[in-house]
This record gives C-alpha cells, structure tokens and sequence, in this order.
C-alpha cells in the first residue's frame, strides 16, 4: 500500500494538502493537482520525498482538459491506483439571497468536475482490472443546514453518483469511498461563496473548533487502506447522520437550534 500512486485534487491548501504530505511520508508516489501551480510547488518542496510528488495543475471547471490531465498524470508514474476527489469550494449564504449562477458554480466545481475527472480515468482503472475512487464530500452529503443550500445539493449528487459506480463496477475490482467530514480546520470558510459570489473572507467559531486537519487525514488515510464504502468523520456535527436514521423532523429541530451559520 506504501508504493501505491495517489492523485490528490485541490492538493494546493487544507485537507488536500496534508493528505499529500501524509502519503508522501509513508512513500507513496504523489500526483497533486489544483489550480495554483505555486502553492502546488511549495507542497512538492515541503513532502518528505519531493522527488516522489508530481505536479499536475488542473481547473475542474475547464471539463474538455481533464482528459488530457488524465494521460497527464498517467505519465507520471506509469500508473494510478488512487484518485482523491478532494478539490472544492462551500458556500455560505441563505438561498433567496444567491444569485443562480452561485449554484451553477457550486455544481460545476463539486459535482460536474469530479465527474468528468473521474469519468475520464475510469477507463483505465477498467483496463487494469483494479482501482480506487475517494471522495471528499461532507456530512452535508447526508442531511443539510441553513446558508449551505448548494453546496449540500452538490455533495447530495457525489453520494447518488458514486454509489451506482460502485455498483456497476464492483466486477473490475474498483473501489468507491466516500469521506464525509462535519467541520475540518481549513479555510473552507474563509474561501465560501456568499450570495453574489464573492468569497466569504471570515472563519467560523464551528471551523475554528473543528477537527484538526493533522488527525482528521490520519483517519482518511486509515478508511482508505481499508477501502471502506462510507466514513463519518467530527464531532457533534456527525451525528446528524445518525438522527436522521431515526427522525428527519428530530433533525429538522436539532440543526435550526444549533444556529450554526
């Protein structure tokens, strides 16, 4: 597993980051990719084996490149046998208050991007008769929560998608995990989209007191060596996907108590 190739997307900051130092540790082969090409280089410069980490930059929303991204980083290393969807943005705004294009956005970034990343490498995993999608989407892939209408609608559609690629490719040997973290200490926030589209520039009490991203990767990288189809990952904000199991008006109550912005 230590040999393995990872390719990380949105590997320039936070979670995406820490993962590609953690594997890069442990001697993994490290492909990142994002859209700034020097944060990417200060992460190369900062990996424990910078000779063992790829650079591939890549924008999710240029979907008729991710193709050639695809070859791009199968040249590489000659092969892959991870791909981290980690790349993405939030949102913070309530929904009579954002302009229609923030959803379009929100949609191509988190769902359509991920898709045709992942669609354009499939065929390879297929060819090989072996392969790992990950995806980081968030327990707002589960329930949802005020100011997060669209982003909680794109990571509802990763769940729908990738659940029926695990389906259909259970016979190529592909395997499908879906990470789902409440509250991390990155600048999701800080870098949300707000109603108009601009980015929040502020943190979050919830962000600040969130999971330490150090800890938070460890767990990832444990789900993901044991291939497991769906982890929860934080604290208190993750048993929301446990009350909805049992009462969706129970959860309903919770989550407006909790005023959570």
């Amino acid at each position: 597993m230590k040999e393995q190739v990872v390719w990380i997307t949105g590997a320039s900051s936070g979670i995406g980051e820490e993962l590609a130092l953690q594997y890069s540790s442990r001697g993994s082969k490290v492909i990142i990719s994002a859209r700034r090409e020097t944060e990417l280089l200060r992460v190369k410069n900062s990996s424990a084996y910078p000779e063992n980490v790829v650079i591939v930059p890549l924008d999710l929303t240029d979907f008729t490149s991710l193709e050639t991204k695809v070859k791009e980083a199968l040249g590489s290393f000659g092969s892959i046998d991870l791909l981290i969807n980690n790349g993405g943005v939030s949102q913070r705004s309530l929904i009579i208050e954002t302009n229609f294009e923030v959803y379009q956005r929100l949609i191509e970034i988190n769902y359509l991007g991920t898709i045709a990343l992942t669609k354009a490498l499939l065929p390879y995993f297929i060819k090989q008769q072996k392969g790992h999608f990950a995806v980081v989407t968030s327990v707002m892939g589960k329930y949802a929560s005020p100011f997060r209408s669209g982003y909680a609608g794109a990571k509802h559609a990763l769940h729908g998608f990738f659940d029926a690629l695990r389906m259909e490719h259970q016979k190529d040997n592909i395997s499908v995990s879906l990470l789902c973290p409440g509250f991390v200490q990155t600048n999701v926030t800080i870098n949300a989209l707000t109603g108009d589209g601009s980015t929040l520039g502020q943190d979050d009490p919830a962000t600040k007191n969130g999971l330490e991203v150090k800890a938070f990767c460890e767990k990832v990288i444990k789900a993901l060596d044991n291939r497991a189809w769906e982890t929860y990952f934080g604290k208190k904000e993750k048993l929301g996907v446990y009350i909805k199991r049992l009462s969706q008006k129970l959860l309903h109550a919770v989550v407006i108590r909790s005023n959570v912005r």
